[in-house]
C-alpha cells in the first residue's frame, strides 16, 4: 500500500460510516479502513438489549452490507495499530507492514475499563462491548441463574433488565445512590431505581465489589459494606476510557479523548477524529466527548465531509434513547450541571419529560415513556424540547410544567 490514502482508523461505527460517507460525497481515491474489530462496522445498541436476549440478529444493525465494501473498492485490514507517526504519514501496525495516508481519520472508539479488583480475571466475570463478550453472557444466562452487576449506567442497567427478562436473578451493585443518577440527576434515577426493583433486580447502592471468588470460576462478589453476593456469573460495566494508545507519540493532542475543532480537525493538518474517541468543540455545549450511537453515526459523516472540504460546524444537538424492560428513556441535548430541573408529567406514574435549566437555559430534556423519538417525530414533545434547546430558549419553568402549553408553541 504505497500509495497514499485516506485511511480510517477504527472500524466501529463512526469508521463505517465514514466510509460510506466518503464514497457517497464522491471520493473516488485510494480508501482503507483499518481496525482489529472482527466483524463489519455496526451498531452497537442490540448486544445489551435484543441481540442480547436472542431476540433480534445484527444484520439490521450492519452500516452496509459486507459485500458493499469490496464492491466500493474500500481496502480492509484488520489489525491492531500500534502507532501513527503524523511525520512520515504512517499508521503502524502490529502485524505487517505500515499503512500510508494523505488524511487520517481517527474512530477508534473506546476500550472497557477495567475493575482492578481480585478474582477479576475469574472466568464467568464479563464486560461487554463486544459481539463475542455479548455471546460470552448470552451463554451464562441460563433461567434460574443467578448474576452480578457492577456498575448501572446505561449499559449495566440495559444489562441487568436483559438478563432479568431473560430469568436470571440480578444483584446490581452501584456506587450511586441509583441507576443513572449521575446522567439524569436524583429524581430520574430514583425513578429508574423503582422500575429495577420492581422486576426484581436487588439494588446494591452506595457500594463498590472489592472482590470476586471463586475456585474454578467466580462464585461470589464481596463489597466494602461487607456482602457476600453469591453469583454464577458477573457482569462488570463501569464505563469506557478514549482508545487513544496508538497516538501517544503522534503529536495529536490529547485530554479525554482526540480534541478536534467543530469540523472534527484535530491539531495536525489532515488528521480527524470522530465518534467515542472524539472530544469535539460543540457551539451549543463547549467540550465534550459523547459515547452514543447517534453521535457515532453523525460524527462520522460530518467528519468525512469536512475531510473532502465540504464539512460544516458540528451542530448535532446530542440525542440518544435507553429501553429497559417495558420502558423508554430518550434524551435530547447534553448537561452535566444543572440548577433546576422541572417535570411535566408524573414522576409517580413513570411517564413524564424532564428539563434540565442552567442559568435559565434550557441545556437538555429527557423524556420517560412519552415524547416520541426527537429525531423522527417532529411533532412530538422531545423533538420541540430539542428546538427549544437549539435555540437556547429560557423558557418559563411554570410553562414547561403545564401540560396544556404545547412545548412546540413555547
Amino acid at each position: 500500500m504505497n500509495e497514499k490514502s485516506i485511511v480510517i482508523l477504527g472500524a466501529g461505527m463512526s469508521g463505517g460510516v465514514a466510509a460510506r460517507a466518503l464514497r457517497e460525497a464522491g471520493y473516488d481515491g485510494p480508501l482503507v479502513l483499518v481496525g482489529h474489530e472482527p466483524t463489519s462496522p455496526f451498531g452497537r445498541p442490540p448486544l445489551s438489549k435484543t441481540y442480547l436476549r436472542g431476540e433480534e440478529a445484527l444484520d439490521g444493525w450492519m452500516v452496509v452490507p459486507e459485500q458493499w465494501y469490496e464492491d466500493n473498492r474500500v481496502v480492509r485490514v484488520r489489525a491492531t495499530a500500534t502507532r501513527v507517526d503524523t511525520d512520515t504519514h504512517h499508521v503502524h501496525l502490529q502485524e505487517g507492514g505500515p499503512v500510508t495516508f494523505d488524511r487520517l481519520l481517527i474512530t477508534t472508539g473506546g476500550v472497557n475499563r477495567t475493575l482492578e479488583v481480585p478474582g477479576a480475571d475469574l472466568p464467568g466475570v464479563h464486560q461487554l462491548r463486544t459481539v463475542a463478550e455479548s455471546d460470552a453472557i448470552k451463554q451464562d444466562a441460563r433461567r434460574g441463574a443467578r448474576a452480578v452487576v457492577v456498575g448501572m449506567g446505561f449499559i449495566g442497567s440495559e444489562v441487568a433488565a436483559s438478563l432479568t427478562q431473560m430469568g436470571v436473578q440480578v444483584a446490581a451493585v452501584l456506587p450511586g445512590a441509583s441507576p443513572l443518577e449521575s446522567v439524569l440527576g436524583p429524581e430520574v434515577g430514583q425513578v429508574m431505581a423503582g422500575i429495577h426493583r420492581d422486576a426484581g433486580v436487588e439494588l446494591h447502592s452506595g457500594d463498590e465489589v472489592v472482590r470476586f471468588e471463586g475456585a474454578q470460576r467466580v462464585e461470589r462478589a464481596i463489597t466494602r459494606q461487607g456482602l457476600r453476593l453469591e453469583c454464577d456469573f458477573a457482569v462488570v460495566s463501569v464505563g469506557i476510557r478514549p482508545a487513544v494508545d496508538a497516538l501517544a507519540s503522534s503529536g495529536v493532542a490529547v485530554d479525554n479523548g482526540v480534541l478536534v475543532d467543530e469540523l472534527c480537525r484535530t491539531n495536525v493538518p489532515a488528521v480527524f477524529a470522530a465518534g467515542d474517541v472524539a472530544s469535539h468543540n460543540h457551539p451549543l455545549f463547549g467540550r465534550i466527548r459523547v459515547e452514543h450511537y447517534n453521535n457515532a453515526e453523525k460524527q462520522g459523516a460530518a467528519a468525512a465531509r469536512s475531510m473532502l472540504g465540504v464539512g460544516a460546524p458540528y451542530a448535532y444537538v446530542h440525542t440518544f434513547w435507553s429501553d429497559q424492560y417495558d420502558t423508554k428513556l430518550e434524551y435530547v441535548g447534553h448537561v452535566r450541571k444543572w440548577d433546576q430541573f422541572i417535570v411535566r408529567g408524573s414522576l409517580d406514574e413513570r411517564k413524564f419529560l424532564g428539563f434540565y435549566l442552567a442559568d435559565g437555559v434550557l441545556k437538555a430534556a429527557v423524556g420517560v415513556n412519552r415524547g416520541g423519538d426527537p429525531e423522527l417525530d417532529e411533532e412530538g414533545d422531545m423533538a420541540a424540547a430539542g428546538r427549544l434547546v437549539a435555540r437556547r430558549a429560557q423558557p418559563d419553568a411554570h410553562t414547561l410544567a403545564d401540560e396544556t402549553r404545547d412545548l412546540s408553541e413555547i
